[in-house]
């Protein structure tokens, strides 16, 4: 592995070549704060697919990406003299050095949930208005309510166990079925999303991530449904003339294969 002196030279290495890029290339002389939002957006999704995939040299490549993104950004705001790859640096050195008072000052934090609580304590009292204003608006839903859980339990806002948990979930199953027997779809949206809510609060006390449980079941449905297709093909068949029955079939002769 690269030694500390050697890792600063390639991070040199990558701002010289973005000043470069910067003052040269038509592309992205171009970019803006704006125009890159959305890209970065989607370099972190290619991220989380390599991690989840285990492909460290994927994870690798996808880094790369990011970081570029982290230093066009930093380059940009050298460019309006707000802000360059110094201050980012040092703004998070800064923010980890004050979060972390049990490394760093006397505060004591024997384990994670100690540490978590610290933390958002520290965040009250640097001016934050609540515990939930740092969840970003445009996380997606189930990452969202995930992270909103996480939180408030930093405070001690939490369930005691995971049974009473699961009776919630039962209780807005049950609050859902009602609006559905009384055909109301504003109640029954509402319901819906109190039950999903309930459901990721639980797996949370299971110490499951929902997303990366749903992310799992959406691949094996996709795997399934693919080599389904490739059945019915090579019977000279189309899967929009079967009838549901026999595409039950195919589908079971699928689950079948992937238990043999």
């Amino acid at each position: 592995m690269n030694n500390r002196a050697e890792q600063l030279k390639a991070f040199e290495r990558l701002l010289d070549i973005m000043d470069d890029l910067r003052e040269k290339c038509p592309w992205d002389k171009k970019q803006t704060f704006q125009s890159l939002k959305h890209l970065t957006v989607e370099e972190v999704y290619e991220l989380n697919d390599a991690i989840s995939e285990n492909n460290t040299n994927e994870i690798k490549k996808e880094l790369g990406d990011l970081l570029l993104h982290i230093v066009f950004y930093a380059k940009i705001g050298s460019e309006t003299n707000d802000f360059d790859i110094a201050d980012v640096c040092h703004a998070i050195s800064e923010k980890l050095i004050s979060r972390h008072p049990h490394i760093y000052g006397d505060a004591v934090a024997n384990d994670e949930q100690a540490v978590k609580e610290n933390w958002e304590k520290l965040k009250l009292k640097e001016g934050n208005k609540s515990v939930l204003s740092g969840v970003p608006q445009s996380l997606p839903a189930i990452i969202k309510a995930y992270r909103i859980q996480d939180k408030v339990k930093g405070v001690g806002f939490d369930w005691n166990n995971k049974e009473d948990v699961w009776q919630k979930v039962e209780e807005e199953l049950n609050e859902f079925k009602v609006e559905v027997a009384n055909n109301d779809f504003k109640n029954q949206e509402q319901e819906f999303g109190d039950v999903l809510f309930a459901l990721i609060n639980y797996a949370r006390f299971c110490n499951i991530n929902p997303e990366e449980a749903l992310n799992k079941t959406n691949n094996k449905f996709i795997n399934r449904f693919t080599k389904m297709e490739e059945l019915i093909k090579n019977d000279s068949k189309t899967i929009g003339d079967l009838p549901l029955n026999e595409l039950d079939s195919y589908w079971n002769e699928v689950k079948k294969f992937e238990k043999r």
